[in-house]
């Protein structure tokens, strides 16, 4: 590591920015689709790293291997998700769903936050990677949202909930690979993290309709947001983080409700009738509108709360084992376990068996004839395939900049430039982390110990730092190409994932940029 760290440069570092300057490029100013531009990154990240950062032929045969294990491990959410879509929407229960919305309160604003902030955040509570945009992006379109807000919305809006969703796989491997143990670790974390609640709250309905929407919709997001922060915050001060996120967003479902019924008078002042008309009429119950999504809720209650349904579904494993690699440059790749995807007990089997039972259930129901299984198959396979070529560039060309050491040049080049403002840049290199490999959990492990020896050189508190690590990563997720993926293979945008980019780029600046400045004041103020 020593002779990695004294080989780096200025020169290496804008080489180690190259693929990813690339992508943002192509897909910010070209409007290039995601596969076109993530094949560009991946060939220059091949290049780069085999030329200029010393990458043999196993290092870049072994991070390919890697990357597409990482790949599947993502289109099994993305097949899954897109195959429920596809099934309930066969008979209208989502634009069925949309007018129930609707008819809980006309203000377009507090749709928005109930669905692509509340609703998006309860589901990375109780789901794993990239479920919240899948389910969410197409429940907006139908209700007449566009398609960038429609993805946009709850890419911004879950983001906040990662670090403790899902059990706090992220937040668990932070602490893993870091070795800590403080309450003060966890303790900023929620601080951060119910900041970062609201500031999410904000960016959707800045999205949405600017100043305007928010000004019309500020103490629904108040709120609403207050009470999911301070219901994480007593949980993971309570030591009990594995249900943070979960318990948060169902606080947040539940007080929605009258929230939404109380304020409802700030309804349609300029909302068009052509916005509130769904776009498709149907005649079937609410209830069986939403038993697909009920039946989602307790399959991943049931998945990852009861001990032996739990040990049952995730008995079996796809693992694949990986020898410790090291590059010319002294850069080291331990010896491990690939992405282990989990057959029976992953996020897009969960998904996989609500899409079935959900099926059944329409069938038996008299919704539509068994005839009907080979039309949704053929959409969901339209809609997939583009999606997966891009999965595949996009991925492999983030773990060869990761197994050759470019990922962490980038990071300690930003980490020497900043000198006094590194609390600054701390959450900054979480995002980073995230966005190049599509995880808050991998930035954590990638970006841990490294944040603890910056802190440690920069004299700042160190449970701080990795604080603002995690939440940095938490924000980041809204960033990364793999999750706006799936999100515009849901609403039609596929080929025009960089406008949606665009938009989640910004607001992610903005957010990564406020957390930073009150990591900096609060490590000012500790000392």
């Amino acid at each position: 590591m020593t002779e990695f760290s004294q080989w780096t440069s200025v020169t290496q570092w804008i080489l180690a920015a190259l693929p990813i300057l690339t992508v943002l490029i192509l897909m910010t100013r070209f409007q290039w689709g995601g596969a076109r531009a993530g094949a560009a990154g991946w060939f220059i990240a091949m290049i780069v790293a085999a030329l200029f950062f010393g990458a043999e032929l196993e290092i870049l045969i072994h991070s390919q291997t890697k990357g597409i294990l990482l790949t599947l491990y993502v289109l099994y959410i993305v097949w899954a998700a897109l195959l429920l879509y596809f099934i309930t929407d066969q008979i209208g229960a989502i634009a069925k769903i949309g007018q129930a919305i609707q008819t809980l309160t006309a203000s377009r604003e507090l749709q928005l936050l109930i669905i692509g902030w509340v609703f998006a955040s309860f589901l990375q509570g109780v789901a794993g990677f990239g479920v919240p945009i899948a389910v969410v992006a197409p429940l907006l379109l139908a209700m007449r949202f566009s398609p960038l807000v429609a993805v946009a919305a709850p890419a911004i809006g879950h983001s906040w909930s990662v670090t403790f969703g899902n059990m706090a796989t992220s937040y668990e491997a932070l602490l893993a690979v870091t070795g800590m143990q403080s309450a003060a670790l966890a303790q900023w974390s929620a601080f951060l993290l119910g900041i970062s609640c609201l500031l999410c709250g904000w960016a959707v309905l800045m999205v949405y309709g600017g100043w305007k929407s928010v000004r019309r919709a500020l103490w629904p997001l108040v709120i609403i947001g207050s009470v999911m922060a301070i219901t994480q915050y007593i949980l993971v001060s309570l030591s009990i983080w594995t249900i943070g996120g979960f318990t948060a967003g169902i606080f947040g479902l539940l007080v929605s409700i009258p929230v939404a019924k109380y304020f409802c008078k700030n309804t349609q002042d300029e909302t068009t009738e052509a916005e509130l008309e769904p776009e498709i009429k149907t005649d079937i119950s609410l209830f069986w509108a939403m038993s697909a999504y009920l039946i989602f809720i307790a399959v991943i209650i049931a998945a990852s709360f009861i001990a032996p349904i739990k040990e049952l579904l995730n008995h079996v494993k796809l693992t694949l084992e990986f020898p410790a690699l090291s590059t010319n440059h002294g850069w080291q790749t331990p010896a491990g376990d690939g992405k282990s995807i989990s057959i029976f007990g992953h996020a897009g089997a969960h998904l996989l068996y609500t899409a079935l039972l959900a099926f059944l259930l329409y069938w038996y129901k008299g919704f539509y004839k068994l005839s009907a299984a080979k039309n949704i198959l053929k959409k969901t396979a339209k809609s997939a395939i583009p999606t997966s070529l891009g999965m595949v560039s996009m991925v492999c060309f983030a773990v060869v900049m990761d197994h050759s050491g470019m990922t962490y040049t980038l990071a300690q080049g930003i980490s020497v430039a900043s000198s006094v403002l590194y609390p600054v840049v701390a959450v900054a290199i979480g995002s980073l982390g995230a966005f190049m490999t599509g995880s808050t959990t991998n930035s954590n492990v990638v970006f841990g110990t490294f944040q603890i020896h910056a802190a440690q050189i920069g004299n700042f508190n160190i449970p701080l730092i990795l604080a603002a690590q995690t939440v940095g990563a938490s924000l980041g997720s809204m960033l990364a190409p793999a999750k706006i993926l799936i999100g515009c293979s849901t609403v039609g945008l596929g080929g025009k994932e960089g406008e949606v980019l665009k938009t989640t780029l910004k607001w992610g600046i903005y957010l990564v940029g406020i957390i930073g400045i009150i990591v900096l004041f609060i490590n000012f103020v500790i000392g």
